[in-house]
């Protein structure tokens, strides 16, 4: 079963390194002359690199300052992560880039965007106020062996909102919108207003309407009821700004390893929470056809820049009046669209908006541009033709049960032959009772065996099912007691005795008192009688 498994894997993998061999060599071939000639860069995206098609699916956050990016960033990882800071107020006040290192740290902007191995370089156009305020977080976390995820800062509302930033922010989120796999707009249950700057960020983001998904944190902070109305407020809000018909996801749940303030919903953000995971997940399996649907709207946008500049350098007078000609021709863009869609049967929605295009046209001499040249757009017709169309049949299908990151938070996983009744997840270590002489979870072990034996109707062992009810009492989520029952289970074998059981309630009661579970059992916390079993590390 293994080996059949590795086996697809190892085709997957075959099969993704020679799609996307397969777009260099038409970008750099096919696609780049025509964009190189008509200044397609000048006006749109700039030019692709090989960057850009080698790198990992990335997830881009945004929202409003407070509405828990970096905790969901945290939340994703189990684990901080170099940079980060969490508060109520602007707290991330730059752009973190969290990708895979072995070796942990902070990579500056001007640093980063020097990097050829990595896909930043083009951001150095937005100057060194925005190098000033971007950074890379590397970590060694094995969900980031998959993706890497933005942070972005939290958009400004009421007063703040005057406030300059000093760059590009829009322009900003405009570039990784078009290289990102998924953006998802986190909102705040107790903070659904929509200010201007998000506003026109959420409109920045346009034309990638199918990477967007919503996320409303922070649920368990609101009864039920007040959910209810709260969810629907959202809607409303939503629907004004993105004008579709529609319904953009909505995940509903509290993305923090904190115990719930009402767990009346409990279930409802579990079932949320494994949905947006599994999506997640998906990432690194769709990530050569995401590249095949971007590079074909990058294509098609290029082919309509191509017709747009020939047609205005065709328009123009070859000696006098040209500046007052120029000035009709911006104007009256909207009629040369038309006239272009007709002509050559193109598509409205592939034309670029046009305030943004007068705004760019209005800077340039006219005399600087080239005339139509058909042959440039004969290739464009056959990339899209055909050597689109024998990629696209490289492509595997989706599939996501092998997934290339560790993201299992509240399933049902597979421990050796038996099920833990939560999934198992990692997080970080604590060091109480270290040195001790007496086991520390003696301290309180006469409650933890009362409790056993309730539960245990005189068996030796608990099984998940005794045990989960006793430990759903704490309202900690899922994620958090499954990396409990992880470290508890010391044989792996699906079932809590009297000492794992123990163990557990401490783990849980030092959870509800504000400590960090650890990601491997400290040598402190084995059972006495079990020193000389194997416990799982990662």
């Amino acid at each position: 079963m293994f080996s059949w498994m590795n086996k697809t894997k190892e085709v997957h993998h075959e099969c993704f390194d020679t799609v996307v061999e397969g777009l260099k060599s038409i970008y750099k071939y096919k696609m780049f002359p025509l964009e190189q000639h008509y200044l397609f860069h000048e006006f749109h995206s700039p030019p692709l690199n090989d960057a850009d098609f080698d790198a990992k699916p990335l997830i881009l956050l945004v929202g409003q300052y407070s509405t828990g990016k970096t905790t969901f960033i945290k939340y994703l990882l189990e684990r901080d992560f170099p940079g980060m800071r969490i508060g109520p107020e602007p707290t991330t006040d730059r752009f973190i880039a969290v990708m895979y290192g072995e070796k942990e740290g902070v990579i500056p902007g001007n640093a980063l965007v020097m990097d050829p191995k990595k896909q930043f370089k083009p951001l150095s156009t937005f100057g060194n106020a925005f190098l000033n305020r971007f950074q890379c977080s590397m970590v060694k976390s094995p969900v980031l062996k998959g993706i890497s995820v933005i942070d972005t800062p939290g958009i400004l509302a009421g007063e703040k909102q005057r406030i300059d930033r000093g760059y590009d922010f829009i322009g900003v989120l405009q570039w990784f919108a078009e290289r990102v796999d998924r953006i998802i707009l986190l909102f705040d249950a107790h903070k659904l207003d929509i200010s201007d700057e998000f506003k026109r960020s959420i409109e920045a983001l346009r034309g990638h309407d199918d990477k967007i998904k919503i996320v409303l944190n922070k649920a368990d902070m609101i009864n039920p009821q007040q959910l209810m109305r709260v969810y629907g407020a959202l809607m409303w809000s939503l629907g004004k700004v993105f004008q579709t018909p529609e319904v953009v996801r909505v995940y509903i749940g509290s993305f923090w390893d904190q115990p719930l303030r009402f767990d009346s919903n409990k279930q409802l953000f579990e079932d949320e929470t494994q949905d947006l995971f599994k999506d997640l997940q998906c990432l690194p399996r769709n990530s050569a056809l995401r590249k095949l649907n971007d590079l074909i709207k990058r294509a098609r946008l290029a082919k309509v820049h191509a017709y747009i500049i020939s047609e205005l350098k065709k328009e123009m007078p070859n000696i006098f009046g040209k500046e007052n000609k120029k000035r009709d021709l911006i104007k009256n863009l909207p009629h040369l669209y038309r006239k272009i869609q007709q002509q050559y049967s193109v598509s409205q929605g592939d034309f670029p908006d046009v305030k943004k295009m007068q705004e760019h046209l209005s800077k340039y001499d006219f005399n600087k541009f080239h005339s139509i040249k058909p042959r440039m757009l004969e290739e464009i017709d056959s990339m899209l033709g055909s050597d689109i169309a024998q990629l696209m049949a490289m492509v595997p299908n989706e599939y996501c049960g092998d997934s290339d990151i560790d993201i299992r938070g509240g399933i049902f996983e597979n421990v050796g032959d038996n099920l833990s009744p939560f999934g198992y997840r990692r997080g970080e270590g604590i060091m109480a009772g270290y040195g001790e002489v007496d086991w520390i979870v003696n301290k309180d072990r006469s409650s933890y065996d009362n409790i056993f034996d309730r539960l245990s109707n005189n068996n030796p062992k608990l099984s998940g099912s005794m045990a989960k009810e006793e430990l759903l009492k704490s309202k900690l989520p899922n994620t958090v007691l499954g990396k409990i029952w992880r470290l508890a289970d010391i044989d792996q074998d699906g079932f809590l005795d009297r000492d794992e059981f123990a163990l557990a309630m401490y783990l849980v009661n030092v959870k509800l008192d504000g400590g960090d579970i650890p990601r491997d059992l400290p040598d402190h916390l084995v059972p006495p009688f079990k020193k000389n079993s194997s416990y799982p590390h990662d």
